[in-house]
C-alpha cells in the first residue's frame, strides 16, 4: 500500500492519538493501530479501528477534560 499523500511506503504501527471532542475535551486512545507513511509521516486509521474510535468517542463522559482509553478489539 502507498501513501495517499506522497506515494511513500506505508507501515502498520501502533501509536497513541488524541481526539478533540469539544472545545475543552480531549480523548487519547492508546495502542491504536494505524497505517503511517515512512516518508511524510501522514497516518490513516483503518475502517475497523475507526469504528472502535467512533464508538468510544460517542460514549465518553462529556464533562471530562481529558480521558485516556486503551484500544482493545
Amino acid at each position: 500500500m502507498k501513501c495517499y499523500r506522497c506515494g511513500g511506503a506505508v507501515d502498520k504501527i501502533v501509536t497513541d492519538l488524541p481526539f478533540k471532542t469539544k472545545s475543552n475535551s480531549t480523548v487519547i486512545i492508546c495502542n491504536l493501530p494505524v497505517l503511517q507513511c515512512s516518508s511524510c509521516r501522514e497516518y490513516e486509521i483503518e475502517d475497523e479501528a475507526m469504528k472502535y474510535v467512533d464508538a468510544k468517542l460517542f460514549s465518553i463522559d462529556s464533562s471530562a477534560e481529558v480521558e485516556i482509553v486503551r484500544y482493545a478489539v
